[in-house]
C-alpha cells in the first residue's frame, strides 16, 4: 500500500452506495464521521429489508456452505510468490509472477485477461508496461462484484530508517502479496461456491511504482496507476460492455498477525452501506480482527473505482509495523488471518442476491 495516512480527498470524487444494509444487518445511522461500535449481532432470522443491492426475500431459506479455506496452503502460495523476490512493474520479477499467476487461475477454470497498458511515470525517462490481471469466474453474468489487490511490490523500502538498505531486495510480503496469495487460494473455492454474482479477482499493477515522492513543485510520482487505468477504461467501455460492477472490496495490508481492521474513512464515506455488509457479516462470523470503529483516511485503489461509480471498501490495518520495511517477509503473514477474512468474504458472497 502507498499512502497510509490522512490526506484529503481530491472534489473530483463522487459519492456513491450500493443503495441499503445487507438484509440481515442491524444498521445505525450515525452522523457523518461518527462511527459507534455496533450494539448487537447481526441476526439472520430477522425479516429482510429490500435494498438496490445485497437483498434477501423473506422465504430465503438457503444456508451459508462452509469454505474451507486452507490456511497453510495459502502461505505456500504466499511463499512461492516472495522467493521470486521484488516483482516491480515490467521487471523479470513481475513477469515470473505473472506467467504463475495465470497458470494458476487457468487451472482451476478462470477465465484470465491481460489489460496490457503503456503509463509514463514522472520520475521515469520512458514510458513503462503495465498488466492489471482480470481472473473472471461466471464470466456469463452481468451483475458482478470485483475483489481486488495490488500485485506489483514497492521499488525501495522507504520506511526504513537508514536510506542505505533502501534498495536492498524488498519481497512486500503482507503489502499486496498477501491479497494475492489469498485470491490464490479463494480460487479453489469459486467454481464451486453459490453467488448470485459474477465474481472477478483484479490484480492492479503500478500501485507501487514509486521513485520519487518529494519532488519539489508537486511533481512527485503518482500511485495507482493499475487501478486507475482499469477505472478510466470502465467508464470509457461503459456503452459497449454488458457487464456492471455493483460493489467492490479492496484487500490491502490485511493479512498479519494480529491484525486490527477498522474502516477506512473513504470507505465510510464513499460506500457507506456496502462497509455495514461486510462489517456486520463479520460480527455475524465472529470475525474479531473486523472492529467497527473508526480508522484513518487513506489514498488507495479503491478511490478510482469510486469515482467511476463502483462503490469498494479498503480493508486494511492501519497499524501493520513492517510497512515498506525489508521486514515485511512472508513469516508476518498470518494463515489464520487470511482464513478468517475469507470466512467473511465467502459468507457475504453467498448472501448478497
Amino acid at each position: 500500500m502507498s499512502q497510509m495516512f490522512g490526506w484529503a480527498l481530491g472534489a473530483t470524487l463522487v459519492a456513491v452506495g450500493v443503495g441499503g444494509p445487507f438484509w440481515w444487518l442491524t444498521r445505525s445511522e450515525p452522523e457523518k464521521g461518527q462511527l459507534p461500535v455496533l450494539e448487537n449481532s447481526p441476526d439472520p432470522n430477522d425479516p429482510p429489508k429490500k435494498t438496490e443491492f445485497g437483498t434477501g426475500s423473506a422465504d430465503d431459506k438457503d444456508k451459508v456452505a462452509e469454505v474451507k479455506f486452507d490456511a497453510e496452503r495459502s502461505l505456500k502460495y504466499l511463499k512461492q510468490l516472495c522467493d521470486i523476490g521484488p516483482r516491480i512493474s515490467a521487471t523479470e520479477g513481475m513477469k515470473k509472477q505473472q506467467e504463475l499467476i495465470e497458470a494458476h487461475f487457468k487451472k482451476l477454470g478462470a477465465t484470465v485477461t491481460r489489460q496490457e497498458f503503456k503509463a509514463k511515470q514522472r520520475s521515469q525517462k520512458n514510458q513503462t508496461d503495465f498488466v492489471n490481471l482480470i481472473i473472471s469466474w461466471h464470466p456469463d453474468k452481468a451483475k458482478r462484484v470485483l475483489l481486488c489487490t495490488h500485485y506489483d511490490t514497492r521499488p525501495m523500502a522507504d520506511q526504513e530508517a537508514n536510506p542505505k538498505n533502501w534498495n536492498k531486495p524488498f519481497v512486500s510480503a503482507n503489502d499486496g502479496t498477501s491479497g494475492v496469495a489469498f485470491l490464490m487460494e479463494l480460487g479453489n473455492h469459486m467454481k464451486d461456491l453459490k453467488c448470485e454474482y459474477g465474481v472477478d479477482f483484479i490484480l492492479f499493477d503500478g500501485e507501487e511504482f514509486v521513485f520519487e515522492t518529494d519532488r519539489l513543485g508537486g511533481n512527485a510520482d503518482r500511485y495507482f496507476i493499475g487501478s486507475e487505468y482499469f477505472a478510466d477504461d470502465y467508464k470509457k467501455t461503459k456503452d459497449k460492455r454488458k457487464h456492471k460492477y455493483e460493489a467492490g472490496i479492496l484487500f490491502d495490508l490485511f493479512g498479519g498477525k494480529d491484525a486490527a481492521l477498522k474502516v477506512e474513512l473513504h470507505s465510510w464515506d464513499l460506500a457507506r452501506p456496502l462497509v455495514d455488509q461486510i462489517w456486520g457479516v463479520a460480527k455475524a462470523v465472529g470475525a474479531k480482527s473486523f472492529k467497527y470503529e473508526r480508522g484513518h483516511e487513506v489514498q488507495d485503489d479503491h478511490l478510482a473505482l469510486n469515482a467511476v461509480g463502483i462503490p469498494t471498501v479498503d480493508v486494511i490495518d492501519f497499524d501493520y509495523p513492517h510497512w515498506h520495511k525489508l521486514t515485511d517477509t512472508a513469516d508476518k503473514v498470518s494463515g489464520d488471518q487470511l482464513a478468517e477474512v475469507s470466512k467473511v468474504i465467502t459468507t457475504w458472497l453467498q448472501k448478497i442476491k
